[in-house]
Order: C-alpha cells, then sequence, then structure tokens
C-alpha cells in the first residue's frame, strides 16, 4: 500500500456522487470551502491537511441550470492546482462525466481536437492521473493523455441491470447503435454470458447517410424473436437510440432495452423516450436526469449506482494494484 494515505474530495457540484463514494471506500469525505464573489469569480481550498497524500478530487463535468461544463472545468482545475500546490504527494482527477469527450477526432476541415484540449489543461495543473467513466472513444482518450488515463467501463452494473430484467428463457442479442461502439457492445455481451452461463448475440445497427443527414439503417445480425438490448456511452438528444429501436423491431425483436453510462436526456429526448418502443432505459448515476420528465423517469428509467465501481478503481491505484480487470 502507498505509504501516503487516502483523501477523496468531491466539489460542491458533485457532493452528492462523491459521498457515495468516500462511503463505499469506507471513509468520510474531505472536508474543503468553495466561495463565489459577486461579479462570477469564485474560489476553492481544502479545509484539511493534503500534504504528503495521496488525493483523489470527483468532479462530474455536465452542465446544469447552476454551472455550466466550462464553469465545472475551470473550478475542477483550480482545485487541483490549490491542492498541488498546498504539498500533496499524488493528485488524481475522478470524472464521472469527462466533457468535450466526443470531440476526438477531425471530420471536417480545421477541426478542433477538443479532447486532446482538455487533457492538456489536466496536465498543466499537475495532476498525475485521470480517471474517467465510459468516455466516447478509449483509445482517442488515452492517446490524448501525457499522464496516466484510466478509462473504466460501465460494463458491471449495467449487466446487473440487463441481468436482473431478463428471463432464463428468453434469447439476447446485444446491440451496438452503429459500428463505432462494436467493442462496448462486445464487453457487455461477455459479461453476460458470464453472469447468465449461456450464449448471448451480438449486432449492430448500419447507419448511412442521405442528403447530409445521418439515417439509421439495417440491423446487421440477428435480432428476430429475441429481446435486443442497445447499448451506447452517451444518450443525448435520445435520436440514436429511438431510431435503434426502432429498427430492431421492425426486424422482429420481441422487447427492447437500452443501457447507457451517461443520460445527458438533452432536447427532444421526452418526446422521443415516451414511445414505447424500449421497454425500459438503463443509465448510470454519473449525471442526474434532471432533464428528463419526473413521470417518464418512474416509467421508463433505471438508475444503476456506479460510485462503488469508482470506489474500487481509486482503492486499487491507491494501492497500486491492476485495473484491468
Amino acid at each position: 500500500m502507498h505509504a501516503q494515505s487516502l483523501m477523496v474530495f468531491a466539489l460542491n457540484a458533485s457532493r452528492t456522487f462523491g459521498g457515495s463514494v468516500a462511503h463505499a471506500l469506507g471513509i468520510q469525505l474531505a472536508a474543503h470551502e468553495e466561495r463565489d464573489f459577486e461579479d462570477g469569480e469564485h474560489k476553492a481550498r481544502p479545509l484539511e491537511t493534503v500534504r504528503g497524500r495521496d488525493v483523489y478530487v470527483v468532479q462530474s463535468l455536465y452542465g446544469d441550470a447552476q454551472q455550466s461544463v466550462n464553469d465545472k472545468l475551470l473550478r475542477l482545475l483550480f482545485f487541483l492546482a490549490c491542492v498541488r500546490d498546498a504539498g500533496a504527494a499524488r493528485v488524481t482527477a475522478v470524472l464521472p462525466y469527462l466533457c468535450y469527450a466526443r470531440k476526438d477526432a477531425r471530420t471536417q476541415s480545421n477541426d478542433p481536437l477538443t479532447t486532446r484540449y482538455v487533457a492538456q489543461l489536466l496536465e498543466s495543473v499537475g495532476v498525475e492521473c485521470v480517471l474517467a467513466l465510459e468516455v466516447h472513444n478509449p483509445a482517442a482518450f488515452q492517446n490524448a493523455f501525457r499522464i496516466r488515463a484510466e478509462h473504466i467501463a460501465c460494463t458491471p452494473p449495467l449487466t446487473e441491470f440487463v441481468g436482473a430484467h431478463v428471463t432464463p428463457e428468453e434469447e439476447i442479442v446485444v446491440v451496438s447503435p452503429d459500428p463505432g461502439g462494436f467493442k462496448r457492445a462486445q464487453r457487455l455481451r461477455e459479461a453476460l454470458m458470464q453472469r447468465l452461463g449461456r450464449e448471448v448475440g451480438l449486432a449492430f445497427i448500419e447507419k448511412t447517410r442521405a442528403l447530409g443527414k445521418r439515417a439509421t439503417g439495417r440491423v446487421v445480425g440477428t435480432v428476430a424473436g429475441a429481446t435486443a438490448v442497445i447499448v451506447d456511452d452517451i444518450i443525448a438528444s435520445g435520436g440514436t437510440l429511438s431510431a435503434g429501436a426502432e429498427a430492431c423491431r421492425a426486424q422482429g425483436a420481441r422487447r427492447v432495452f437500452a443501457a447507457a453510462a451517461h443520460g445527458l436526456f438533452v432536447a427532444p429526448a421526452n418526446r422521443l423516450l415516451a414511445s414505447d418502443v424500449i421497454e425500459r432505459i438503463a443509465v448510470s448515476d454519473s449525471v442526474p436526469a434532471f432533464r428528463l420528465d419526473s413521470w417518464l423517469a418512474a416509467e421508463r428509467l433505471s438508475v444503476v449506482s456506479v460510485a462503488p465501481l469508482l470506489a474500487q478503481t481509486i482503492e486499487r491505484l491507491h494501492r497500486g494494484e491492476s485495473l484491468a480487470s
């Protein structure tokens, strides 16, 4: 075990989630102060000694009515730098949701590589490691950093969700909503086969472009008569998910579930997800479902906690153990 003792901070915007992580670790959140000034500036500082300690700072980088994505990112950067200046032996940023991770490649002339720019910001404040949950492209995420960057798949809690909602008799097919998410679907399929002790199918939805607009095409794989589980990293407007579910139904799927790590649920998610095409949707608690209508959340949404998964990752990293499993 590291000689330095473990400390976990969570900035106010992620305090509830951070408290769950600390509870899973069997410790209390470390105390800190955040202060806002009248002109919109702010400061944050630890209220406990961090010198020589192994420090983890939890902040989920999604925008809400109180703080924008950019505000949360800047607050995190300032606090990480402050902890480093105060003498922490090691500083790790724990990001249940990493902003700007979807822009990791140039698809048009002069496109930004925003994922890399965020990585450079985190590196600049002296962070040794970044832990991020289910990013859009794990390889691009890891390649963007020149420090240790650990991708944490959301597979375990999503596997438990699916296992609890299917019967031993029904055929299951894990479906990626596009070819780019095929590896994510493979991970869930393998975990489900291990949990259920039987074969699970695999498919993906072929996408084409017509007149400059992306259209969802046919399902590549067999879903007829089966329960289709569409898995993705993010549900934003719900358009990809809804179109994928309709494609599965059109090709004979008996039931359709959806599972994603992050539920952003921006407009028009309420309208699209109100359809009976999808029986139930599972997301993690990395982003609260505050944009989703309460009745829809109650009827269609299952929220699985990833705090124990992040706590286990923090504990292994602190002890110097492998994160491979």
